[in-house]
């Protein structure tokens, strides 16, 4: 489904897609089925309409996992009702996508722990704390992944990073891309979080919080990431930096020099490895 879209030729600064990937049915797990999450699952489905329709054999398998249940905040930036308080939001979610677009995706409502040993190809982290992706880290699931999509976001910025964890299926990979902890190492430093504010309780708390559509920029700039990557079998960016405040979407490139610079640089400076980008964990 590659070849006949687009005839230039990848360069080494390109990450290539797994051959397997544009064969087989593409087993994807979104953990987190919050303000990003649930647009990322409101999202999958037309990617998974657009493989298809480009001659991908059989598209997406996703899986939607959260353990969380609807509240009454839910229902001003996420896509819930008040009918729908105190149901499980990653059953709601697969059920509504399953009758709308006649598909067989699963929910599953419970939260991720170490135990948790979904096997899948592509797993997207939509969490709001930095335990929550740190546990992610220690799942079978996310060392048996090819992709981790990792995305987060503060009030009017985020940043979404495609990585390929170092685990037995890539552990053969030339310039493995590098997940969002290893260049942001703390996304993962569970001490952090109590730095963080606390989730807002109240429906006005949550928009003074969080500028609106935040969520669904973000979801929505790493979905056509991914339509890139099965479109033309390759990337020359894998994640990108967003800021609703100046309009700016900076791209993380495919590019080892930039990751090791990344790498190198101490704690203290590393809210300043994008131009006017500060990472967050939400």
């Amino acid at each position: 489904m590659t070849t006949a879209i687009e005839t230039t030729i990848a360069t080494k600064t390109e990450h290539q897609i797994p051959g397997a990937l544009l064969q087989k049915k593409v087993q994807v797990t979104v953990v987190g089925c919050g303000g990003t999450g649930s647009a990322m699952a409101a999202g999958l489905p037309y990617l998974h309409q657009a493989m298809v329709a480009l001659g991908h054999p059989h598209g997406l398998d996703v899986t939607l996992v959260d353990g969380d249940r609807i509240s009454r905040t839910n229902c001003v930036r996420q896509p819930f009702s008040e009918s729908e308080v105190g149901l499980h939001k990653a059953t709601v979610l697969a059920t509504r996508i399953n009758l709308f677009w006649g598909l067989g995706w699963k929910g599953v409502p419970h939260f991720v722990d170490e135990r948790w040993g979904q096997e899948t190809d592509i797993l997207i982290g939509c969490v709001d704390s930095r335990a929550a992706r740190n546990a992610i880290t220690r799942t079978q699931t996310y060392w048996n992944c090819l992709y981790w999509l990792d995305l987060g976001n503060n009030a009017d910025s985020g940043q979404f990073v495609l990585g390929q964890p170092e685990n037995q299926r890539n552990k053969a990979v030339d310039s493995r891309l590098p997940t969002a902890p290893e260049l942001f190492p703390e996304l993962i430093n569970v001490k952090l979080d109590k730095k963080d504010k606390l989730p807002p309780c109240s429906a006005l708390e949550a928009l003074e919080r969080q500028e609106p559509f935040v969520n669904q920029t973000l979801a929505y700039q790493a979905l056509a990431m991914l339509a890139r990557l099965f479109r033309y079998g390759r990337l020359s960016y894998h994640g990108g930096f967003v800021n609703l405040r100046t309009g700016r979407t900076v791209p993380l490139r495919v590019d080892p020099f930039v990751w090791q610079r990344m790498m190198t640089l101490p704690l203290s400076q590393q809210s300043s490895k994008a131009p006017g980008k500060k990472v967050v964990t939400q």
